[in-house]
């Protein structure tokens, strides 16, 4: 049967697609409801369409507080755990040291422990030491826990890496800072890039390890689960909208550079 064969050829991009429609319907409700015009404090049914939310974004009471928390604590906190990251993820691939094996397993323990217990664990630690809950036990915490994606991104980069290329810079007359600069690190790039985004976005979207060490302090997913108990406002969808189209424009364009970059090695 001519639809029985069809279907088993495109049965594995029918199922992506299904998937992905899955995933990305959450995304599509929100950015619909970012043009509802609610009737009273909640914003579950549909009433009519409107453009006042987008107009006025902060027009909710505390919001672009909370909004420019985040953003900062998620930019010091890609920042710092990029940084030691990549650090980490050359250590662990290019030297041999005392208890290397013991480091590159402890370095998971953050992705497979829960977020409850790395919260309530770093609450203990930073009341043990008298420190204030706020804006920098937040950052700190942050770092903890997205380092080790970090790690994980650019140690499979620097993995695959030909070592030959950097054996021909220093062939070249290259010293190691140049050999460095201008061959190891344009290779790795696509793994730090990659680590970062993913540590801006698991910093910029957590909830349980913030809340346990925030203090008096609120971000945006904070002050998302108390509007929650008191009625959602349509701005919530307004810069959740806004955030997932910056974030798909940055995917757009990191793969037209990749795209671009593959056709000039190409080129003869």
């Amino acid at each position: 049967m001519p639809f029985v064969n069809w279907l088993k050829r495109n049965l594995v991009v029918i199922a992506g697609l299904l998937t992905l429609g899955y995933l990305l319907l959450p995304n599509v409700i929100v950015t619909v409801f970012s043009f509802n015009k609610p009737k009273g404090r909640f914003n579950y049914e549909w009433q009519q369409f409107s453009l006042d939310a987008w107009k006025d974004p902060c027009g909710v009471s505390d919001l672009c507080g909370s909004l420019s928390v985040s953003l900062q604590i998620a930019f010091w906190a890609t920042l710092g755990a990029t940084l030691l990251g990549t650090l980490i993820a050359f250590a662990l691939v290019r030297y041999r040291f005392r208890a290397r094996g013991a480091v590159n397993s402890l370095i998971f323990l953050p992705m497979a422990m829960p977020e409850v217990v790395m919260a309530a664990s770093l609450l203990t630690l930073f009341l043990n030491m008298g420190a204030q809950l706020g804006f920098w036990t937040i950052l700190i915490a942050h770092i903890m826990f997205c380092l080790s994606f970090v790690v994980t991104a650019v140690k499979a980069r620097v993995m695959s890496m030909d070592p030959k290329l950097e054996e021909a810079a220093r062939d070249l007359y290259a010293g190691p800072f140049q050999t460095f600069v201008r061959v190891t690190l344009p290779i790795a790039a696509p793994g730090i890039a990659a680590g970062a985004l993913l540590a801006f976005a698991l910093s910029f979207d957590d909830f349980i390890i913030t809340n346990f060490n925030a203090g008096s302090t609120v971000t945006f997913p904070m002050f998302v689960w108390g509007s929650a108990q008191r009625g959602t406002p349509v701005q919530i969808n307004v810069i959740g909208t806004a955030m997932f189209i910056v974030a798909v424009l940055l995917v757009l364009a990191s793969m037209a550079v990749g795209n671009r970059r593959n056709r000039q090695k190409a080129q003869p």
